[in-house]
């Protein structure tokens, strides 16, 4: 290898590239057109290139000083951690089915992949000891390919020897039923935290272990209930196996949740008693819940726990019903199934949701679980959601901050005061340019102009989401969109079982077509991280559109203010938390409503009136030098009151500093 590869290489091989742009820019010069076509994957860029091709190319760019960067940000000890809680010395082991880091690995499936991958970035900068926990799928999650009106799953492998991942030399046991399969990991460098991806895809396994680690969120129960031991079990076998003895297992929602009883079955193993090994388990867990949606959490009925976990439970001594209980509302009673969410909480020294409104929302689902508790004093906590800020941040804006507010890289105050209304509004002109150029590549539409209003509606297309909210009122919707030049753009996913969520994809193309929204309506498929970027960063305006109260958090949103972008949104989630009424809108009211139907007849009245009489007159009333200063004002606020607010180092501060370290 060539000093030039190996200097790439090493670059390429460790994910703080890709949020640092400067790092990120070096791979894409090296060949634009390629660099794309592989998903901004360098290491696949790399194995292509020529060693003569890269030395004469790596001559032109910057290599050394962003090799002094990453040197330096590798090698400081002054970090926030080590200011902030110097006593968390052995690591957080952060467990989560899916990590959202980059497009170019596609293990992810949406806005809990995201959450998790910012989560870690955010712990790296932090400088936070920690050591992330996932399971490596061949196929990850499908991609959409939309034929026949409609939406169709394809699985292509993923080429595991180009991606920025390396095998370790490990084997462990997991337990299954009476026996046990084998499994192995691979690992990825994300700054300084180290991603553990479990992987059973082994010769020696039996096939219906090796497709553990083919598709994720695929196949049925028996596939779910066998992929959540892998990760919770097999996770904490295999830190044991690399020496890893983690001073906290957060646990990134209910999938994770078998790492309580591992954790348990140590402690017995090590001689402590059955209820003192379980207060033993319970002081090391830490459980974030995202799903305010009773019919969202993983259940599993007796037979399909037995089968999994019936020599795990004998080994450790356990009654037959112990584990079920362990996760049921109501212990003892037979017909109740097992529930992760419960097995969590009961298994956690804290529980929180990730919104204000979500904890509320989350301690009236659970309160059954502490009856002689009042709803308010249930234990379940709070920590509202963020986005790590430099993977979603327009690199030009972020050079605009660097000039106008110096110390908001490290957590200080923004002000654009100091920067002129023509400068914002042709930054923000030009975002919507690039966005638009890249609906035209990936669509074929010509009739796209930059100069519209860019509506975007982007997020897993389940049917609470209302994907479909604006068509109530299709005419309505067209006296709109063609009183100015105004293009909405929708994109996301519904899962391949999900046939409601499936039908709004068919309603929305179906509306794509329509003569009265064509080259108005524009739908993207294979929503990805990418797509997702692209679209925070164009868009002047976003929408989110759920029943209140089932959105726990929406992150989605918080990506928008930091391109200058407003949020109009229902008071759910994030969004009663950063609503100020001059920073974005906000659709419908925040109370109850009889039915369904009367909350979402209410709703796309709200909506359309805030189209028609504020959002189309503020962007569209220009001054004499062409600026909308009233919209100007409301995309300063949008930026100024939510960058710090809503990011993702806020937040892995917050719990690093009430629950990582006990004080």
């Amino acid at each position: 290898m060539t000093p030039i590869r190996a200097r790439l290489d090493a670059l390429a091989n460790n994910l703080w590239w890709c949020w640092n742009p400067e790092a990120g820019a070096i791979f894409r010069r090296l060949d634009p057109e390629r660099w794309a076509e592989l998903h901004h994957n360098p290491v696949h860029l790399l194995a292509e290139l020529s060693d003569e091709t890269l030395t004469a190319r790596t001559q032109l760019l910057r290599l050394e000083a962003v090799e002094h960067h990453f040197r330096s940000y590798m090698e400081t000890g002054d970090t926030w951690a080590a200011q902030h809680v110097p006593e968390l010395r052995a690591p957080v082991a952060y467990f989560s089915m899916e990590f959202a880091l980059h497009e170019s690995l596609p293990i992810y499936s949406g806005g809990l992949g995201v959450l998790a991958g910012d989560h870690v970035k955010s712990a790296s900068d932090l400088g936070l000891p920690f050591v992330a926990v996932g399971l490596l799928y061949r196929e990850g999650y499908f991609k959409q390919v939309i034929e026949y009106g409609g939406q169709v799953s394809a699985y292509p492998k993923v080429p595991l020897e180009l991606m920025p991942m390396r095998r370790l030399d490990v084997t462990i046991r997991v337990p299954h039923g009476r026996g046990y399969y084998l499994a192995t990991a691979w690992e990825v460098d994300v700054g300084r935290v180290r991603l553990l991806l479990l992987d059973s895809d082994l010769p020696e396994n039996p096939p219906e272990h090796r497709q553990l680690s083919r598709q994720l969120y695929g196949g049925d129960e028996v596939m779910r209930i066998r992929q959540e031991v892998l990760l919770g079990i097999g996770g904490l076998r295999l830190l044991r196996a690399l020496g890893v003895d983690p001073a906290v297992v957060h646990m990134n929602e209910g999938h994770c949740a078998f790492a309580v009883l591992e954790l348990w079955r140590e402690g017995i193993e090590a001689g402590l008693k059955r209820d003192a090994a379980l207060a033993a388990a319970r002081k090391r867990c830490v459980f974030t819940t995202h799903t305010p949606v009773a019919a969202g959490h993983d259940r599993f009925g007796w037979e399909l726990k037995n089968e999994a976990l019936a020599g795990m439970r004998i080994s450790m001594g356990l009654p037959e019903g112990a584990i079920m209980d362990l996760g049921r509302v109501k212990p003892g009673d037979m017909s109740e199934t097992l529930c992760m969410t419960v097995l969590a909480l009961r298994g956690s020294r804290t529980a929180n949701g990730v919104a204000a409104l979500h904890g509320k929302v989350s301690r009236a689902m659970w309160q059954g679980l502490w009856p002689e508790l009042a709803e308010d004093d249930v234990p379940i906590q709070h920590v509202t959601n963020g986005v790590h800020v430099p993977s979603w941040i327009h690199p030009r804006i972020a050079e605009m901050l660097d000039r106008a507010s110096p110390e908001w890289r490290r957590g200080g105050a923004v002000s654009l005061a100091d920067i002129s209304d023509h400068e914002l509004w042709g930054l923000r002109n030009d975002l919507r340019f690039e966005l638009v150029g890249y609906a035209r590549s990936r669509t074929g539409h010509k009739t796209l102009v930059s100069q519209s209003l860019c509506m975007g509606f982007a997020r897993r297309f389940a049917p609470y989401k209302r994907g479909n909210l604006l068509f109530s009122n299709p005419d309505r919707l067209a006296r709109l969109l063609f009183r100015h030049p105004i293009h909405l753009f929708f994109a996301g996913k519904a899962h391949p079982r999900d046939g409601a969520g499936q039908a709004i994809i068919r309603e929305v193309l179906s509306w794509t077509r329509d003569e009265r929204f064509r080259g108005r309506v524009v739908f993207l498929p294979d929503y990805d991280m990418e797509l997702g970027r692209r679209l925070t960063q164009g868009v002047d305006l976003w929408l989110n559109l759920p029943r209140r109260p089932r959105e726990a958090s929406g992150t989605s949103g918080m990506k928008v203010p930091l391109n200058l972008g407003v949020n109009a949104s229902v008071l759910d989630g994030w969004w009663p938390e950063a609503y100020d009424g001059t920073n974005g809108f906000a659709v419908g009211e925040a109370r109850e409503y009889a039915s369904a139907d009367e909350q979402d007849a209410a709703d796309a009245e709200s909506l359309f009136s805030i189209l028609e009489d504020q959002v189309v007159p503020e962007f569209f009333d220009r001054d004499a030098h062409g600026i909308p200063r009233l919209w100007l004002k409301r995309m300063r606020r949008s930026l100024e009151t939510c960058l710090q607010a809503f990011h993702t180092d806020r937040m892995v501060g917050e719990y690093a500093t009430r629950f990582y370290v006990s004080r």
